[in-house]
């Protein structure tokens, strides 16, 4: 799937601590990195609009 990484999950946070950023996940409990992928993805409402947009536009054409 196009968006399904951790950047674009509910779950995913960012610290920026003593001038380091960590990408952490809140529901795994560990460091990850934006462009990993678990099977546990939950994508944003941001992102849930934009996959079905995309949907109708290709359903269209």
């Amino acid at each position: 799937m196009e968006y399904h990484c951790c950047a674009t999950c509910i779950h995913f946070q960012v610290e920026k601590r003593e001038g380091k950023i960590r990408y952490f996940c809140s529901r795994l409990g560990f460091d990850t990195h934006t462009t990993y992928q678990f099977n546990c993805w939950a994508p944003t409402e941001k992102v849930k609009k934009l996959m079905e947009k995309r949907s109708r536009t290709a359903e269209e054409a």
